[in-house]
């Protein structure tokens, strides 16, 4: 799947899990995993914060995966850039990075990042976590 693909063909009316990861081979290992967790979501990859801004702008977003260095930006500015809109605060977000620091940790937080997990750590059991409602007042 490339970034650019507009609509998903498995699922197309789905909620969408946006994938915002810039090395392929880790969006296709992501994107395995959650269909792997067997809930129908829509696909949708983008490698750059600009295109994870467009396909955000469709709605329907259930799930973000967002990596943090990305070629135009953090992807821990953009889960503020989210936190701070009413449209999308309430979206779950997952942080999946090779390397979390702690700095990254601290704004995934005030951000009302759901996780912060590096790549290898990911799997089905957050995908059905972050999609449950929160206990405490969101972002």
């Amino acid at each position: 799947m490339t970034p650019s693909t507009p609509v998903s063909p498995l699922y197309p009316k789905a909620p969408v899990c946006l994938i915002v990861e810039d090395n392929e081979i880790d969006s296709m290992r992501l994107t395995r995993i959650i269909r792997k967790s067997k809930l129908k979501l829509r696909i949708e990859v983008a490698s750059t914060i600009t295109r994870a801004r467009e396909t955000v702008a469709w709605g329907n977003i259930a799930l973000i995966l967002l990596d943090n260095n990305l070629p135009d930006g953090l992807g821990a500015d953009f889960a503020i850039e989210l936190a701070q809109d009413p449209d999308t605060a309430n979206i779950p977000v997952i942080m999946v990075s090779d390397w979390p620091s702690p700095f990254m940790w601290e704004k995934a937080a005030s951000a009302g990042v759901r996780y912060v997990l590096g790549k290898t750590e990911f799997d089905t059991r957050y995908v059905h976590a972050s999609l449950q409602p929160r206990r405490t007042n969101a972002r």
